[in-house]
């Protein structure tokens, strides 16, 4: 039975956005000349904007909810022979309200034009000023993507209201990060070789024979597994090859075969095995060597 394993990870993803998101924009407004500006993730009401100093950019996450639209489906392979498989992680966007804050009504409306720009300019967040996990690929497994100014999802929250503010021009940013679940499923061996014993009691005396299963894999010169090449295992038959480059032989009885492996490339390789005895691992164009194998026991 499979054993599932749940460690969940240490999470700071939306503290490290807001530490990316604010590198982004004091690098690309410094430098077209607005140096000096604060960017700022509280909640912009009036209490808050009463305080202000100096010009500020502030980035209000008003709404978290999953991106449905690039959910994953597949569980990722996290270890040789498909044996281990991790859950796929949330994708969720992070949705920012974008405002400018200075004394004058014209330097508002070209800081916020200027913010605008930098925020269109990069669909993906570059990687040079990712903070914390997400620079990590294990923690962020898909690029950062973002959108700017785009039509709200239908019943999304006003922010305005709901933090009592006075309306404000702003910008609707979202950005789509992953949220791992550190959940991996992990697979026993799995079983290619296979003994059956069969006891004939109508003849005059006690008949066993045995018949095997017998399997192995066809990888090229790299380890990388071949599918769709054909193996032929003396007179027993052939068989062709899976995604994963296995094969696998039903009803074989004991001794030795030669057997011969051609990939769709026309290379092949060739061994003789033992059945019962070791998986059989042929390497397509091994220049004549005979392959590497992995000793497996036989199941009983």
């Amino acid at each position: 039975m499979p054993t599932v394993t749940t460690q969940v990870p240490l999470n700071t993803m939306l503290a490290d956005l807001d530490e990316t998101l604010r590198a982004l924009l004091k690098r690309e407004l410094e430098r077209h000349g607005f140096d000096g500006v604060e960017i700022v993730f509280d909640a912009p009401d009036k209490e808050w904007s009463s305080k202000l100093s100096g010009p500020t950019v502030n980035l209000f996450l008003y709404d978290l909810r999953e991106a449905i639209e690039v959910r994953p489906i597949d569980w990722h392979p996290e270890a040789e022979n498909g044996r281990k498989e991790l859950r796929p992680p949330l994708r969720v966007d992070s949705s920012y309200a974008v405002t400018a804050w200075t004394r004058a009504v014209e330097d508002e409306h070209r800081l916020l034009s200027q913010v605008l720009a930098v925020l269109y300019a990069f669909p993906e967040l570059p990687r040079d000023v990712l903070a914390g996990t997400l620079s990590d690929e294990r923690a962020q497994r898909y690029p950062l993507r973002t959108r700017v100014a785009q039509t709200k999802h239908e019943g999304l929250p006003d922010f305005w209201t709901a933090i009592g503010g006075q309306y404000k021009a702003s910008i609707d940013y979202v950005v789509t990060v992953s949220c791992e679940p550190g959940t991996i499923v992990e697979r026993g061996p799995e079983v290619r070789t296979q003994t059956i014993r069969f006891l004939d009691k109508d003849l005059g005396r006690a008949r066993m024979e045995e018949i095997h299963r017998f399997g192995g894999v066809v990888t090229d010169p790299d380890g990388e597994p071949v599918q769709n090449a054909w193996v032929v295992l003396g007179n027993v038959g052939w068989a062709a090859s899976d995604l994963m480059g296995r094969f696998r032989f039903d009803r074989v009885k004991s001794g030795e075969y030669p057997c011969k492996v051609r990939g769709p490339d026309g290379s092949e390789a060739e061994d003789t095995v033992t059945v019962p005895g070791e998986i059989v691992n042929l390497t397509l164009g091994g220049n004549g060597k005979k392959p590497a194998r992995t000793a497996a026991k036989s199941k009983r």
